[in-house]
């Protein structure tokens, strides 16, 4: 029998997470015996090197929130975009001997950017980023690396956040008809939840992107398509950055 070959995904929770069907369902369309996906929940990053010591068959896995920023100090070769942006969202686990070396990578980039192409379609927007995580700071790679102008809006004054959620008033959400949640707030299965915007002063001008896909259409998008706006789910991003993940895990 072929040595099990193991990948997984990392997070704090992982119920609201598609990931293991996705590459389970991959794994048996695509015929690839011995080869298994699994959920990890983490309480902390430090329980990450234990992981790695536990599952010597795991040979790579994605990482979700909050630990996109926490695992780098971990990783000893960090793609130079995921080093640009700070963030690493797939993590490859080579072993040699007794020895383990950790190489980082980031999808998410891949996953926004073509999201955005697809529905955008070239026109001009200035853009909102709720949120300031590790796909926060994705987003706003792709969108200065397309050349969209955007704005941070956090609940906590840092220094690249230009906006609390208070500061937020009519102009501010005229002025940017692309907002952006790349916070947890309607994710699975606290659905009631949505980002604190203004959502009476948006318009069928605006597009309203939810980094979510579980629930399919969030608080915050129902909200947006309530007031007419284009609305977008985290479906097509998951799925992007899934695959250009497993072309990773193949390469290496």
């Amino acid at each position: 029998m072929s040595e099990l070959k193991l990948y997984g995904l990392i997070g704090e929770t992982l119920g609201h997470s598609y990931s293991q069907r996705y590459f389970k369902q991959k794994f048996a369309k695509e015929n690839l015996k011995n080869y298994d996906y699994r959920n990890f929940e983490l309480s902390s990053i430090e329980e990450f090197p234990l992981l790695i010591d536990l599952f010597p068959e795991l040979l790579a896995v994605n990482v979700t929130m909050p630990y996109k920023e926490q695992i780098m100090k971990y990783i000893d070769i960090i793609d130079p975009q995921a080093q640009e942006v700070g963030s690493v969202n797939v993590v490859v686990v080579k072993r040699y001997d007794k020895k383990v070396v950790l190489k980082g990578y980031n999808t998410d980039i891949y996953g926004i950017e073509v999201t955005l192409l697809h529905t955008l379609k070239d026109k001009q927007y200035s853009a909102l980023v709720l949120g300031t995580g590790g796909a926060a700071k994705s987003v706003k790679f792709v969108l200065n690396k397309m050349n969209i102008k955007n704005d941070f809006v956090s609940r906590k004054k840092l220094d690249d956040v230009k906006y609390l959620y208070q500061d937020l008033s009519k102009r501010v959400i005229e002025e940017h008809k692309l907002i952006i949640n790349t916070t947890p707030l309607g994710m699975y299965p606290n659905t009631d939840f949505c980002p604190p915007i203004p959502y009476e002063h948006l318009t069928n001008k605006h597009i309203l992107i939810d980094l979510i896909y579980n629930p399919a259409i969030t608080k915050f998008l129902q909200k947006g398509k309530d007031a007419g706006a284009e609305i977008v789910n985290g479906n097509e991003m998951l799925v992007l950055q899934a695959e250009r993940s497993w072309e990773i895990f193949c390469s290496e």
